[in-house]
C-alpha cells in the first residue's frame, strides 16, 4: 500500500487521484516516446499524450509531459548541434510564435478532441498522398515563405494543445528532401523553440503543477535514454529507410489521433 501511495499525481479534471502500475507503465512509455522524438523521430512525440491520456486526463498529461519534453530538448539540441537548417528555422520561428499565441488565446474555447481529429486528418491525407505518389523518389520541393509560416503556425498551435506538432511540421519539411540528419536536427530545434514558448502560458493556465515534479523527474530517466537510442538509429538508417519510417509513423500517429478524438467526441 505504501508503494501505491508513493505513485500518485493529482488529476484536477477528473477530480481524483491516479495511481498504480498502469499509470507508471504508460508514463514510462510516453516519456520514452518523447525521448525518441528528440533523438530525431518527431512523430513519436505525438504519441506521448494519447498514450498517457489512457490513464489521466489529456490536460494533466500535457502539463506533466512538458518538463520531460524540455529536459529531452537539452540533449537533442546537443546531439544535433551541427545538423540543422538555419534558414528553415527562421521561417519556422515566425509560425511557431503565431501558433503558440493562437493556442494560448483559444485554450478555453477550442475542444481538444476536435483539434486531435484535425491534426490526424492533416497527417493522414499528407502521408497517404506521399505513399501513393511515391514522392520519396521525386525531386525536392521548395515551399514558399507563406506556406512555411502557415504549416509551422499550425504546428505551433497543435503542439501547444497536445504536443502533437509533428504532423503539420512534417507536411512542410518532408517535400524538401533534406538530408536525414538535417531533417531530424531542424525538427529538434523547432520543437525546442515550441516547448520553451509554452512554459509561461502553461503556468498561467494552471497546467504546470508543483505536485507533479517528483513524477516528472522520474520520467526524465527513460526520456534521456531514448534520446540517444533515437539518435543512434537515425545515424545508421539509410536515407530511404529513414523517410519510409517517418512517413509510416506519421500515418500511424494520424490514425491514432483521429480515433482518439472521434471516440472522445462521441
Amino acid at each position: 500500500m505504501a508503494a501505491a501511495q508513493a505513485s500518485v499525481i493529482p488529476d484536477p479534471q477528473k477530480g481524483r487521484i491516479v495511481e498504480g502500475m498502469a499509470f507508471w507503465t504508460l508514463a514510462v512509455i510516453a516519456a520514452f516516446c518523447v525521448g525518441l522524438s528528440k533523438g530525431g523521430a518527431p512523430a513519436f512525440g505525438s504519441l506521448a499524450v494519447p498514450i498517457l491520456s489512457l490513464v489521466i486526463s489529456p490536460v494533466t498529461a500535457v502539463g506533466l509531459l512538458l518538463p520531460v519534453f524540455i529536459f529531452s530538448d537539452i540533449f537533442g539540441l546537443w546531439a544535433y548541434r551541427k545538423y540543422f537548417d538555419f534558414g528553415l528555422l527562421k521561417v519556422a520561428t515566425v509560425g511557431i510564435f503565431i501558433g503558440t499565441g493562437i493556442g494560448w488565446a483559444t485554450a478555453h474555447i477550442v475542444p481538444e478532441d476536435l483539434v486531435r481529429v484535425m491534426i490526424g486528418l492533416i497527417g493522414l491525407v499528407f502521408s497517404l498522398n506521399f505513399i501513393m505518389r511515391a514522392t520519396a523518389d521525386g525531386p525536392a520541393q521548395q515551399p514558399s515563405f507563406a506556406s512555411g509560416v502557415f504549416w509551422t503556425t499550425v504546428a505551433g498551435f497543435t503542439s501547444f494543445v497536445s504536443h502533437a506538432g509533428a504532423p503539420p511540421l512534417q507536411v512542410w519539411m518532408m517535400p524538401q528532401k533534406l538530408p536525414k540528419m538535417v531533417f531530424a536536427g531542424t525538427a529538434t530545434f523547432a520543437f525546442a523553440i515550441m516547448n520553451v514558448l509554452k512554459i509561461w502560458p502553461y503556468y498561467t493556465l494552471g497546467q504546470l503543477q508543483a505536485e507533479n515534479l517528483q513524477v516528472t523527474m522520474i520520467l526524465f530517466i527513460p526520456a534521456f535514454i531514448a534520446v540517444f537510442v533515437g539518435y543512434a538509429l537515425i545515424r545508421v538508417l539509410p536515407t530511404r529507410v529513414f523517410y519510409t519510417v517517418v512517413i509510416w509513423m506519421l500515418l500511424a500517429v494520424s490514425i491514432k489521433l483521429i480515433w482518439d478524438g472521434i471516440a472522445a467526441l462521441i
